[in-house]
């Protein structure tokens, strides 16, 4: 064995084992059991953990950057993101980038397609657009070319790279481009009704990512009567997961129980959509779309400043997925091992990598954390190697 940890509260399969332990050998858990039976084991290491929480390391499916990073600058700011993350309790992520003009676009993403990953581990990259209705901090000319083509193009300079794409249901000729879309396929940006949100369902959109967030409910047309439009078809439907932006601002917790209550939790996700400046000090940044933006407290969304295309409009968060689990409990919106599920379990299903990631259980990976009491990250594992962790 490498190592064994004991004396921990291991999540397991939804929920926590008091005093348990795990073993690990060649970055992956070969043992989860009681702490007595772990002991006789020759490890390398032993690690006493006194009653801390051990549970799996997070899965952001949504992140655009970091203290002073954003994906979207290039190579080396996803480089120091990944080398961050664990700091916060990711330990695996979509790194999620908008799209640049098409004369430039080619070359840029065959630059990032070479990223190493000295921290959290990369599992794709989530293009947020250009296959969107509403599309925010996106600038006009990155938005001249929706063709299936355009979807080849991407694909192929970011492979080997899994691609996530995002789309809004609402929008023509969407069949012929999501056929060339790989799964999972992410609804987000969108008014659309109920008929045209069903339709992208049965072509393969099987998520929807900050919901809630931009989700505006389709016109009234018959007055007294609440429209039915995306969000009540995404609800509805079983197969369907989602993710939300637990900030306290982005969507009211109601919401995030409201989902809970109709889907099962391994449908429900936590995410970050963060911007520049997260995990840093309040204060004023450039961002995505380069836009001056301002955190007005830690963990507070990143909002337009006057200097802004949108001034006061929301531009991402400051959020971090070891804020958001705590912030689960804090709103009380659930308990400790739902808000667990939500940023480890739930995303590794949405990403088919459960199995391997999102579980502490033989045969995953060794991306662990350990977790105060007040469930702050005291420690982080990738791959069973302890990463240094950046304050």
């Amino acid at each position: 064995m490498d190592s064994v940890i004991v004396h921990a509260k291991v999540f397991h399969r939804g929920r926590f084992l008091d005093d348990h332990g795990v073993a690990i050998e060649d970055g992956r858990i070969v043992w989860v059991a009681p702490s007595i039976d772990l002991k006789g084991l020759p490890p390398t290491k032993c690690i006493d953990f006194q009653g801390d929480y051990l549970v799996p390391g997070y899965i952001d499916l949504h992140i655009h950057g970091l203290g002073h990073h954003l994906m979207d600058n290039g190579r080396e700011d996803i480089e120091a993101i990944s080398r961050n993350l664990p700091t916060f309790g990711t330990t695996s992520f979509l790194a999620t980038i908008i799209p640049h003009p098409p004369a430039e676009e080619e070359t840029f993403l065959r630059s990032i397609a070479k990223a190493s990953c000295p921290g959290a581990k990369i599992l794709g990259f989530f293009l947020e657009g250009p296959f969107l209705a509403k599309t925010g901090a996106i600038r006009a000319e990155a938005l001249a070319d929706r063709t299936p083509n355009r979807v080849d193009r991407i694909t192929t300079a970011l492979a080997p790279h899994r691609v996530v794409f995002a789309i809004s249901p609402e929008l023509s000729g969407l069949q012929e481009v999501m056929a060339r879309m790989r799964p999972p396929i992410f609804i987000t940006h969108t008014q659309a009704g109920v008929e045209d949100t069903l339709k992208a369902i049965e072509m393969g959109a099987c998520h929807a990512t900050h919901f809630y967030d931009v989700f505006p409910m389709p016109l009234e047309i018959d007055p007294g009567v609440r429209p039915c439009g995306a969000v009540e078809a995404i609800l509805a439907d079983p197969k369907v997961s989602v993710d939300f932006i637990l900030d306290g601002e982005h969507v009211d917790p109601i919401a995030v129980k409201m989902a809970l209550a109709c889907k099962s939790v391994d449908k429900i996700c936590l995410i970050t959509d963060s911007n520049i400046g997260a995990g840093l000090c309040p204060g004023t940044y450039h961002g995505i779309g380069d836009d001056e933006i301002r955190f007005a407290y830690p963990g507070s969304p990143a909002r337009g400043t006057e200097n802004s295309r949108y001034p006061g409009a929301l531009y991402g968060s400051g959020l971090t997925l070891d804020r958001a689990v705590r912030n689960v409990v804090a709103f009380k919106v659930a308990p400790l091992e739902t808000a667990i599920t939500m940023a480890s379990t739930s995303p590794a299903k949405v990403m088919g990598v459960y199995g391997q990631k999102g579980d502490i259980d033989k045969g995953f990976d060794a991306d662990l954390l350990r977790l105060s009491s007040d469930l702050a990250v005291k420690c982080a594992w990738v791959g069973g190697v302890e990463v240094e962790r950046f304050v």
